[in-house]
């Protein structure tokens, strides 16, 4: 079953070990959950040398699925808990997604709530 409803997808890209936070602060502001995927990367705030050599460092990806109703409210949790408003802690945006299949149980749970 694929579901029309609005969804949006918050993407946060951080440094490893911070996405558990920021997932917490997503699940209280209203998410269900998220997934989290390993990553390299090398932004202007990471030019670190170990020996000199380059370091790439890891990142952590975090992707949550949120109902456009709610994704405001889940991304000031992203910002707060991620100190995203400071330089170098990491970015999070938002894209808009068109069709879901996989979540009908919670759009299930929603009609039963407004019935």
């Amino acid at each position: 079953m694929i579901c029309y409803e609005d969804h949006d997808l918050i993407v946060t890209i951080v440094k490893r070990g911070f996405s558990e936070t920021i997932l917490q602060a997503s699940k209280q502001a209203g998410a269900e959950g998220g997934t989290v995927i390993p990553a390299r990367g090398a932004g202007i705030h990471e030019k670190s040398k170990l020996l000199g050599i380059p370091i790439e460092p890891e990142k952590e990806i975090l992707l949550t699925l949120v109902n456009c109703e709610i994704t405001k409210k889940v991304l000031d949790a992203i910002l707060h808990a991620g100190n995203l408003n400071k330089p170098g802690e990491g970015i999070a945006f938002v894209l808009d997604v068109k069709y879901v299949a996989g979540i009908c149980h919670i759009m299930e749970d929603s009609q039963q709530k407004k019935e």
